[in-house]
């Protein structure tokens, strides 16, 4: 009887997995959903449909010292710069568009940022060699943004960089080297450096934080899978590329600075959750994180990274260490 049911229950999840895709179809009649890299099951809608939450197209920008007009010291920004032309990106602007498509030191770049894993990430938004866009798909995997190229439609985890769905199956975008930092800090780097502005016309509550107190929660949201500490699943650590471990904020708070083979993190004070209170302003202190490559001969060079929480870290890396106090 239990064989039986589970067969029935498994055919009934298939059932409904293919109405799903067909369903998909209907929105996205040039994905070719027969391509994909995991399980369409593990796909879930996030609420919003395909640019509901609109991406930046046409960004504007102004100079660090207007925008200390209307950005606290201490708010969080996702900044970079490329061959001198320095940018940051408020996360009280993309908490609401999640992805800006731009170009900086005359290089076509993505900014994203997913608040549900607190992933801001930055590629080049080039794909098969031609120069495109990105959009939001509206869904979620592992609780994390699947964004779409606006030449294939193929389906892009923003975790990775990597094609999900579609045509572009299996590539990998090239991930940017920029900072999550306070626009404090960006300023003190490069005074001359520019910062988005909200786009004209926009009638969202810049400034507001629509997931208050989320980073304080004791479950992640729209996400079914476990975590298994160390830590709560909502605690922030730092990775970097191509090394399956990570580091909580929380030891490198403690310790200020520590060495990882090759690798030398670091943390200091200054920089507010995007996620913690309803004024993102106002948030908590979570601290910045730089992370340096040191060569043998002591020189030091950043190093693409991310600040995600510990169950997306967990989610796509299955097993992996995660450095903590004990």
């Amino acid at each position: 009887m239990r064989t039986a049911l589970a067969a029935l229950g498994l055919a009934a999840t298939g059932l409904a997995a293919a109405g799903t895709v067909e369903r998909w179809r209907d929105a996205w009649p040039e994905t070719d959903f027969d391509r994909h890299a995991v399980p369409l099951s593990e796909i879930r809608s996030g609420g919003p449909p395909r640019d509901g939450i609109p991406p930046i197209e046409d960004p504007r920008f102004e100079p660090v010292e207007a925008a200390r007009d209307r950005i606290a010291a201490r708010e969080p920004v996702i900044s970079l710069e490329i061959r001198g032309d320095a940018r940051a990106y408020p996360l009280s602007i993309l908490i609401w568009h999640e992805i800006v498509n731009d170009t900086v030191g005359g290089t076509p770049v993505a900014v994203t940022y997913c608040p549900l894993c607190n992933t801001g990430i930055v590629f080049e938004r080039v794909v098969d060699g031609a120069v495109t866009t990105f959009g939001t798909t509206g869904k979620l995997r592992h609780s994390d943004l699947v964004m779409y190229d606006r030449a294939t439609e193929s389906w892009w985890q923003q975790y990775g960089g990597r094609a999900i769905v579609g045509e572009m199956t299996g590539d990998e975008l090239d991930a940017v080297l920029s900072r999550m930092e306070s626009l404090a800090d960006f300023a003190e780097r490069h005074p001359n450096g520019r910062v988005l502005r909200p786009p004209e016309g926009s009638r969202r509550a810049y400034g507001r934080n629509p997931y208050e107190g989320y980073d304080a929660s004791s479950r992640p949201f729209l996400y079914d899978g476990s975590y298994d500490g160390p830590g709560s699943p909502l605690m922030r650590v730092v990775t970097v590329t191509g090394r399956a471990e990570a580091w909580s904020l929380a030891l490198l708070r403690e310790k200020g600075r520590l060495r990882a083979g090759d690798l030398e993190l670091s943390w200091r004070p200054g920089q507010a959750s995007a996620l913690d209170s309803a004024r993102i302003a106002e948030g908590r202190d979570v601290g910045s994180v730089t992370v340096m490559r040191v060569g043998e001969d002591g020189a030091r060079h950043p190093v693409v990274h991310k600040i995600p929480f510990a169950f997306a870290f967990r989610a796509f890396n299955p097993g992996a260490p995660i450095h903590h106090p004990e």
